[in-house]
């Protein structure tokens, strides 16, 4: 078991928040930063990258790299793998799961607010909606497992008062918000599908939770999305590219924070 977990959850570390529990986090490492890129969308090819998010989201993403993971463009200096990996148990997952689902419905809520429209419409309904599938399976593992249902933890609510913050300032604000919204949602479905994949060998007899499923294919949804933001994109000043890079390490600490309670960072419900 030992061997099998330390291979299986080498990448699942911590990172740290910039909201009101800073100070309680653990440091931000490098398996974070891993998951988030997998969701970049951006190309490793020689090809020249071409839209906004290519050609500037991408290489804010890899600059958050640790300097292993990407010799050429990480940034951020490596941190020592401890001894014992933690090994998260039932009542882990559904931590992770419980404010997972806070965070995806307070985007789904966001997007629907009328004092952002027509701006952020084009995001409603597209295929990457997660709060429904997450309560199922947190029904699913609560059943299965007698594992109590844990109250939402600071981390998610922490992170999903911070995007609440940010779309309360209006659309002036959406390219930081959007920021936010490609990041956690891209991330689930790639980096977010391997932590899936070894949750599940690891605690449900190899069987997928609906968060890792979606109705219709997913490369199709995600190109439809990504589309969409770079239209989003093009009638940005630069200004607002800018924010929307500058809110990146944001980001990129939100979700992290709550992928902590998967390798024992985090904090109690």
């Amino acid at each position: 078991m030992k061997l099998i977990t330390a291979l299986s959850l080498a990448s699942l570390a911590v990172t740290t928040n910039a909201f009101s529990l800073a100070n309680t986090r653990p440091a931000f490492t490098s398996s974070s930063t891993q998951l988030h890129h997998a969701g970049m969308g951006g190309s490793t090819s020689t090809v020249a990258p071409t839209g906004f998010i290519d050609k500037e989201l991408r290489g804010a993403a890899m600059r958050l790299h640790t300097r292993s993971q990407s010799p050429k463009e990480g940034k951020i200096e490596d941190k020592p793998k401890p001894k014992e990996p933690h090994v998260p148990t039932h009542a882990d997952y559904l931590k992770f799961l419980v404010d997972s689902q806070h965070v995806y419905a307070s985007f789904e809520q966001i997007i629907q607010m009328d004092s952002l429209a027509p701006e952020m419409t084009p995001f409603c309904d597209t295929g990457l909606e997660r709060s429904e599938k997450l309560e199922d399976d947190i029904a699913f593992i609560t059943s299965t497992y007698s594992v109590d249902r844990p109250e939402v933890g600071e981390f998610g609510k922490a992170y999903a008062s911070h995007l609440q913050s940010i779309a309360s300032k209006g659309k002036d604000h959406i390219p930081e918000l959007m920021c936010h919204y490609y990041n956690y949602y891209f991330a689930h479905t790639a980096g977010g599908r391997m932590i899936g994949k070894r949750m599940a060998s690891l605690l449900l007899e190899k069987k997928t939770l609906e968060f890792y499923k979606w109705n219709g294919d997913i490369n199709v949804i995600k190109k439809e999305v990504k589309e969409s933001i770079e239209d989003m994109a093009e009638k940005w000043s630069r200004e607002e590219k800018d924010m929307c890079v500058e809110a990146t390490m944001d980001a990129f600490r939100g979700g992290g924070g709550i992928n902590a309670y998967l390798s024992g960072g985090g904090s109690p419900h």
